[in-house]
């Protein structure tokens, strides 16, 4: 049995070595892999991606800055031009909906600020195209004005594969320069060596702190994952901060919801909580964050615990929005904290995984 490590810290084997599929692993396969990028050098209304291998799955990073007068994400898949868009979206607690359009609107409102967002589309052959996305968005620079946030569901009825991706401003204003829309692709067939997303740092709990910190080379993309589990209560909060030291004063602002609740919006903070308070069971979360060095650093989270063992009970939820709002270097520290004073078993853990 052969097994091999890549960049990435990725194990690759052949079906060989694993078994055939069905019967019971299936081949490890190739991670997520660029497939093109734009980023533009000029003011304009519209990051295009063309050329896009044909992958099953995509996911897109974007990176939008706004000149400050109004701009409003909307999407399209090859260049297309009739009423072939339908979408559903959430913008801080607000649902709303459309039909037969000619492009998928994503943001609520006309932003004037910078904005984040992380999509995902299902590109089967025949079918047609189902995409999710999140955004949030900068507003105010500082922490007196909360982040707001949007999440998306859209379709685009072609039943060609994409190969190309379009974000398109409707609005006044211009998407400026540096602003850059980035396409990743996974297949199960792919079994290349050049992922994406490379793990950056894991750091694992000791089972007597209440504090995990993963420092880390800083790169534009980080996509960390944590799971804890609390000695007593945990209410999972965050930080972040630059040169590997995690600056004092309330650096953060940010809106969430709790199980589809409507949103809470909070300013002027010493940290980041994803919402669940006091939860005495593990909990996993799941963060984006778009890391550039002169711009206030925006993320997104999503956040499950476990509740009452069993099936008995719901688990709970929350999702929400973020800036840290250092605009002096890149961030380079993350420290997930119990804000219960509890600490967080041995199984605990945080993983950084980043890419530029």
């Amino acid at each position: 049995m052969a097994i091999t490590y890549h960049a990435g810290r990725r194990i690759q084997a052949t079906s060989t070595d694993f078994g055939t599929a069905g019967a019971g692993i299936p081949g490890v396969s190739g991670g997520w892999k660029e497939l093109g990028r734009t980023t533009l050098g000029s003011s304009g209304d519209s990051i295009d991606v063309s050329s896009l291998a044909d992958k099953r799955y995509l996911m897109f990073l974007l990176d939008s800055r706004s000149n400050g007068t109004a701009i409003s994400t909307t999407w399209k898949a090859n260049g297309s031009t009739g009423n072939e868009y339908s979408f559903r979206r959430n913008h801080d607690g607000t649902e709303t909906d459309a039909n037969t359009q000619p492009s998928a609107a994503t943001s609520w409102t006309s932003i004037v600020t910078n904005a984040f967002g992380v999509g995902y589309a299902a590109n089967k052959s025949g079918k047609e195209k189902l995409f999710l996305e999140h955004e949030v968005y900068q507003n105010t620079a500082g922490t007196g004005t909360s982040t707001t946030r949007t999440e998306n569901a859209f379709k685009w009825t072609g039943t060609d594969v994409i190969d190309q991706l379009t974000m398109h401003n409707s609005s006044s204003g211009d998407i400026v320069s540096g602003s850059e829309l980035v396409v990743l692709g996974w297949d199960p067939a792919d079994t290349h060596t050049t992922n994406f997303w490379e793990e950056l740092g894991t750091t694992t709990a000791s089972g007597s702190s209440s504090t995990l910190d993963v420092t880390f080379t800083g790169r534009k993309y980080l996509w960390i994952q944590a799971y804890t589990e609390p000695a007593s209560s945990d209410t999972t909060s965050y930080k972040m901060g630059t040169g590997g030291s995690i600056p004092a004063g309330d650096n953060y602002t940010y809106r969430w919801s709790l199980n589809g609740g409507t949103d809470t919006a909070v300013t002027i903070l010493s940290h980041v909580q994803t919402g669940l308070a006091a939860q005495t069971r593990p909990t996993f979360t799941n963060i984006f964050i778009v890391n550039t060095a002169s711009n206030e650093k925006l993320g997104y989270f999503h956040t499950v615990c476990e509740n009452t063992a069993g099936a008995g009970t719901a688990p709970a939820r929350s999702e929400g929005a973020f800036k840290f709002i250092n605009t002096s270097a890149v961030m380079d520290i993350f420290r997930l904290y119990n804000n219960s004073s509890s600490n967080f078993n041995s199984n605990s853990f945080v993983k950084v995984w980043g890419s530029d």
